[in-house]
């Protein structure tokens, strides 16, 4: 097969290259120029799009010997991702941004450009499996290395995105890609994981919203009503959080509080217990499936955080196919809209989709 290696510069996806060229594919390197301002991004970040990541994909590429190019997709990457990332906080959701260059970038706009040129798949440095069902789909697996799993930010794609896919490292431990690494003398072998949001150069993602979206000061209540304190900017919280509330006086039970909603129109931060954090009831919508929608009650797990616990339950298709119903058996804590349900059968996943709301099954 004519493969696309996507690049990100980091060890994973350079070990990927190498072994597709191993199984025989005829492998072109690509790195993805994200940033329209590519002078705007800085040494020693721990993102993975940067100059520097560029430089070491380049490099890679060399020592596999392969061809190598960049792609510039940044005006694909800004309107589907940033664009995105700033007007989900500005509705007070919270967004995983990896998820979503996987839906719109990775997985779609590179492949349908691959494919345009006459590629059949492109391959990743993501830790998942890829195998043939009896149904003769392609389902998708949770990886060797649970530590390293990435299925769930993998969870939007649709079987024809996973029909064009290479996941080479899946079956693979993280210390035996490394070691590996080592051994065909790629200079990124003990280069660190990325862990930063790529656009956001310092990882202040509370100050670089406010940069994008300016102060907005409302106030930040109990479930009462009483008013606790003031903040500039709804974009600063998140379900769940703990920290950083600067309320001034413990709760009269002398325990923490927590956030347990956002409304981004009247500005107000409702705080509580944690015990009033716990959900059972999700509602989703925009579903993504991996092998066609499951028909009737899926007994299932679902993960609900990039990288949270699986959490036992049933899930069901509602509105004719355009949201899904998720009643989890025991209840979760801090799930905040805009964040993804990802829906598995054992370790397989069945989809996902981005939660509208969350409640208890009482208070629905």
């Amino acid at each position: 097969m004519k493969v696309l290696a996507a690049m990100s510069g980091g060890v994973d996806s350079a070990v990927a290259a190498a072994r597709a060229v191993e199984l025989g594919h005829d492998v072109t390197g690509i790195h993805l120029a994200l940033s329209r301002n590519p002078k705007s991004y800085r040494t020693g970040a721990r993102g993975c799009c940067t100059i520097e990541d560029s430089n070491d994909a380049r490099r890679a590429a060399d020592v596999i010997g392969i061809p190598f190019y960049v792609w510039d997709l940044s005006d694909q990457f800004h309107e589907a991702v940033v664009e995105d990332f700033v007007l989900e906080y500005a509705e007070g959701r919270t967004p995983n941004p990896c998820l979503r260059c996987n839906e719109k970038i990775k997985f779609a706009a590179v492949l349908e450009r691959g494919l345009a040129l006459g590629y059949d798949a492109v391959a990743t440095g993501h830790y998942a499996r890829l195998e043939t069902g009896p149904d003769g789909l392609i389902e998708m697996h949770r990886a060797a290395d649970g530590g390293k799993d990435q299925s769930y930010v993998l969870g939007v794609l649709t079987q024809h995105q996973l029909a064009h896919s290479l996941f080479p490292l899946g079956d693979t431990e993280k210390s035996a890609v490394r070691a590996e690494a080592d051994r065909r003398g790629l200079s990124v072998a003990r280069k660190p994981d990325s862990h930063d949001i790529c656009f956001i150069s310092d990882g202040d993602t509370a100050g670089w919203l406010r940069d994008k979206l300016g102060t907005a000061s409302g106030s930040i209540v109990d479930t009462s009503g009483e008013v606790l304190g003031t903040h500039e900017g709804t974009f600063g919280f998140t379900i769940g959080q703990r920290r950083g509330l600067r309320l001034g006086r413990p709760a009269a039970d002398g325990k923490a509080r927590y956030v347990l909603d956002i409304e981004p129109v009247s500005g107000t931060v409702t705080v509580g217990s944690r015990d009033e954090l716990a959900v059972d009831h999700i509602v989703g919508i925009r579903p993504r499936w991996c092998a066609g929608a499951p028909v009737g009650d899926l007994d299932c797990t679902v993960q609900l955080r990039a990288h949270g616990d699986e959490h036992r339950a049933v899930a069901r298709t509602v509105d004719d196919g355009a949201g899904v119903e998720v009643t989890l058996l025991e209840p979760a804590s801090g799930i905040a809209p805009g964040q993804a349900a990802v829906i598995y059968d054992g370790t397989r996943v069945v989809g996902s989709a981005t939660i509208a709301r969350a409640a208890r099954i009482s208070r629905v």
